[in-house]
């Protein structure tokens, strides 16, 4: 019925490595029932290769950091993994996708206590080539006398050349956890560390105001056209700089009802990056012949004039505009570009009423079959489909949330199944109680049905886990009551 994941790094849903990758709850609960060697080597190919499909937004680390204790696995396979050769090699790759997971997990383990992981952690953050990961793990969970005894390794991977002393000032600037650096920075005992340090500060402050006094972007006084210019010279420049959405924040300040027909005939116009801010700042401003441009510009054969339609289509509000998603979402197939079509249905999805709730399902069907379960068209349609209350909607959202191998996306097929599945509460809710993800476990801890006597116990073992996040200790303190446990 529905088109299954092509990503051929993802194993099928059904095994345990598929489970395990996905960072389903069952993933946890099969590998302790597993042959031990078994699960360890699932376990160990998943954090060695990330198998995430955007790790920026998808959580693992504290999802294999639990079952790494509960096999009581060793550290050897990480520590041979982080200090590979090939961890040295001319930066090129993409580090942080080789060992930020592993980096992870060390430090949740390290935040259970785990000497051997936060020792493992200060020894890759003095030599290993993705150090700011390590340090920032270190950041939260070492003590001020380890974070200090990393501050002579740290600071002679900079040159005390000018250009060293930028790289080491751009650093610390950057750095997500600061604690490091202002102990560095304070620390009596190496005073030529600190002095370094507060000279880079000061000189990168200095630096930062220099660039500012000299952009060279729109000023006062600028007009319409010159704005788009400036949007359009950045198109076609060599790499090429976007600036569609500055120059449509720019027009909203320079741009009056005088100016309405330049900036209709820039929306018509061959000119991609003008096209774009033009289109977007009517769209902002409701204008009544933005619907017709945006539906032109949704055929156009260049990607970014198509980008740029839809993006201000969903930005749009007006009542307008949902009365246009209608009717582009009930046109006949190939009447329209599929993609106007789907972004309709998307707007549908967010805003629309009961009366589009055949509509929203249409598109959630239709992309689960065409693209699959992992495509990124499927959020807000699975999101719409929970909020407008499509009961027939279950069965479909049961396929993503097995197959999808975006833990995001199934944690949101679990919501919408929260609201449209009788059965959540005693089927997957359980489940998700041993999810990858903060917002699933939440959901579940709120909706898991009581009577398997798993559940209870999973939500006492939550309450007193240090690591566990606060909205998830939030939501079971609100199922556990202080008499009885329950």
């Amino acid at each position: 019925m529905f088109v299954d994941s092509v990503d051929s790094d993802i194993a099928p849903s059904g095994t345990l490595l598929g489970l395990l990758q996905r960072g389903r709850g069952d993933g946890t609960l099969h590998a302790l029932a597993a042959p031990r060697a078994e699960a360890l080597a699932a376990l160990r190919q998943c954090v060695l290769h990330d198998p995430r499909r955007d790790w920026r937004i998808e959580n693992r680390s504290l999802y294999y950091a639990r079952l790494h204790m509960e096999l009581d696995a060793s550290l050897d396979d990480i520590e041979e993994h982080l200090f590979a050769p090939e961890d040295q090699l001319p930066p090129g790759g993409d580090r942080e996708a080789r060992t930020g997971l592993a980096l992870s997990v060390l430090g949740h383990l390290a935040s259970y206590d785990d000497a051997a992981a936060r020792a493992l952690l200060r020894r890759y953050a003095a030599s290993g080539a993705n150090w700011q990961w390590a340090l920032d793990e270190l950041a939260v969970r070492d003590d001020d006398a380890g974070l200090r005894g990393l501050g002579p390794a740290v600071l002679a991977r900079f040159p005390g050349t000018a250009e060293g002393d930028a790289e080491l000032a751009a650093a610390a600037r950057d750095a997500f956890e600061p604690r490091p650096w202002r102990l560095w920075a304070e620390d009596e005992a190496r005073p030529e560390q600190a002095e370094r340090l507060l000279r880079v500060r000061e000189q990168g402050c200095f630096d930062r105001w220099q660039r500012q006094m000299q952009a060279q972007g729109p000023r006062p006084g600028w007009s319409v056209r010159e704005v788009l210019d400036w949007a359009q010279d950045g198109f076609e420049q060599h790499p090429r700089v976007h600036r569609e959405a500055a120059a449509a924040r720019c027009l909203s300040a320079v741009a009056g009802p005088e100016d309405r027909e330049e900036l209709l005939t820039a929306a018509r116009s061959q000119r991609e990056a003008a096209r774009a801010a033009a289109l977007r700042h009517l769209a902002d401003r409701a204008d009544p012949d933005v619907l017709g441009l945006i539906e032109l510009a949704a055929a156009d054969p260049g990607a970014t004039v198509v980008e740029a339609a839809l993006c201000a289509f969903a930005r749009m509000r007006s009542t307008a505009a949902i009365v246009r998603a209608r009717q582009w979402a009930a046109a006949p197939e190939g009447a329209l570009p599929e993609c106007l079509t789907t972004a309709a249905a998307e707007m549908l999805a967010c805003r629309g009423g009961a009366q589009d709730a055949r509509a929203v399902l249409s598109a959630l069907r239709r992309t689960v079959r065409k693209e699959g379960p992992d495509s990124e068209a499927l959020w807000p349609l699975v999101d719409g489909v929970g909020r407008l209350g499509v009961d027939c909607a279950a069965p479909v959202l049961r396929h993503i949330y097995r197959e999808t191998s975006s833990s995001q996306l199934r944690g949101r097929a679990a919501g919408a199944l929260a609201l449209t599945d009788p059965s959540f509460a005693a089927g997957f809710a359980v489940e998700c109680l041993w999810d990858c993800e903060e917002t699933t476990r939440a959901l579940a801890a709120e909706s898991a049905a009581t009577g398997d006597e798993r559940v209870v116990e999973r939500l006492r073992r939550l309450a007193a886990d240090p690591a566990e996040e606060a909205g998830v200790q939030s939501a079971v303190r609100g199922r556990l009551s202080p008499e009885t446990g329950r």
